[in-house]
């Protein structure tokens, strides 16, 4: 078995420049508070950078691609050929997370994680797949740990990279068919949630499909009850694309830099990676809720308050890229704003 080591280091968030950060944000030519998440946001900024002054330098996103074996119990009303099809897409320009991105002012990097379908040389794509996707865990474990541990170095050596360009602000994204089905026994298992609030319809299954998944995903968990561990849970129901996110999480971390996180795949890969080492959380931005079902218990499990809520579905980090500009007008605010002092502003007046 390859070393597991080294897997990135998280540090927890320094808190020491909370208080004055929270005095600069309070002087600004404003009632308290009335910025309402864009404060929570410039603070956090303000602690992960280590500043009074934070910036964003690069933002990019990385979306990860794989196929996974579930697929075969009809789980997805898509066939697998999708996920070589979208990748074909992303890198055309032609997907949701293009057009966002673009809009978003984001890098936006594709990654083949694991797909099944053989794919014709494309240009732009980083081509590291552990496997041509996972094996069916509805009947066997879906990699092995050896592959678990190996797409978690994957995953943290592409945010290396662009941490060595200067990125400080990342979101990830995926694309495998038949992924909702593995998040969501992540999510049961590793949030201790029964499996029926955890499926929800995927691309669009009905309510026969609906009721398949749910039994499949049930009879999947019975099988293995005796993975525990968050890297034996990660390899028995994980995808590669899901693993590479787990250890991108890690690594985004442990640079120290903003991490936007999308739905219901991008979570569930967040739950494993704080599994793994729990400071992780204190450096992601929650982006949006998911209309998927069960996404909103994983926040809960984070005590997240979501930035937006616009009904989407879709993943491929779409809802983390519409967050971007967000993060600017935060950034923005503490630092070109004027306080009362240097407006000559009166500010409240003490009763």
């Amino acid at each position: 078995m390859n070393a597991p080591l080294p897997l990135p280091v998280v540090e927890p968030l320094d808190r020491s420049l909370r208080d004055d950060l929270s005095r600069t944000i309070d002087a600004k030519t404003k009632p308290q508070g009335s910025l309402g998440m864009l404060e929570v946001l410039a603070r956090q900024m303000g602690m992960i950078q280590r500043t009074l002054r934070p910036t964003i330098e690069r933002p990019t996103m990385i979306v990860f691609a794989a196929d996974h074996g579930i697929a075969q119990e009809g789980v997805s009303p898509y066939p697998q050929a999708v996920t070589a099809q979208m990748v074909a897409n992303f890198l055309s320009g032609g997907a949701a997370i293009n057009a966002i991105s673009r809009v978003s002012g984001l890098t936006l990097e594709v990654v083949n994680a694991g797909v099944a379908t053989p794919l014709a040389p494309l240009h732009g794509l980083v081509d590291v797949p552990i496997g041509p996707g996972t094996r069916n865990f509805a009947r066997e474990r879906a990699m092995t740990v050896e592959q678990a541990w190996a797409a978690l170095r994957a995953g943290a050596a592409r945010v290396r990279h662009h941490a060595g360009l200067g990125t400080n602000v990342i979101g990830l994204g995926e694309m495998g068919i038949g992924n909702t089905s593995s998040a969501a026994c992540l999510m049961s298992r590793l949030c201790a949630v029964p499996i029926d609030d955890c499926v929800g319809r995927g691309t669009g299954l009905d309510n026969a499909g609906l009721a398949r998944k749910r039994n499949v995903l049930a009879s999947a968990l019975a099988l293995h009850r005796d993975a525990i561990e968050p890297i034996d849970v990660l390899a028995t129901f994980g995808g590669f694309e899901i693993a590479m996110m787990v250890g991108a999480y890690l690594a985004a971390a442990e640079a120290k830099m903003t991490i936007l996180v999308d739905g219901f795949i991008a979570t569930a890969a967040l739950v494993v990676a704080d599994a793994i080492a729990p400071a992780v959380r204190d450096y992601c931005v929650f982006a949006h809720v998911s209309n998927e079902a069960g996404h909103r218990r994983m926040l809960d499990h984070f005590g997240a308050k979501p930035l937006l809520a616009l009904d989407m579905r879709l993943g491929e980090g779409t809802g983390a890229a519409l967050a971007v500009p967000l993060l600017h007008a935060a950034v923005a605010f503490l630092n070109e704003m004027a306080s009362f002092e240097s407006a000559g502003v009166a500010g409240r007046e003490a009763r």
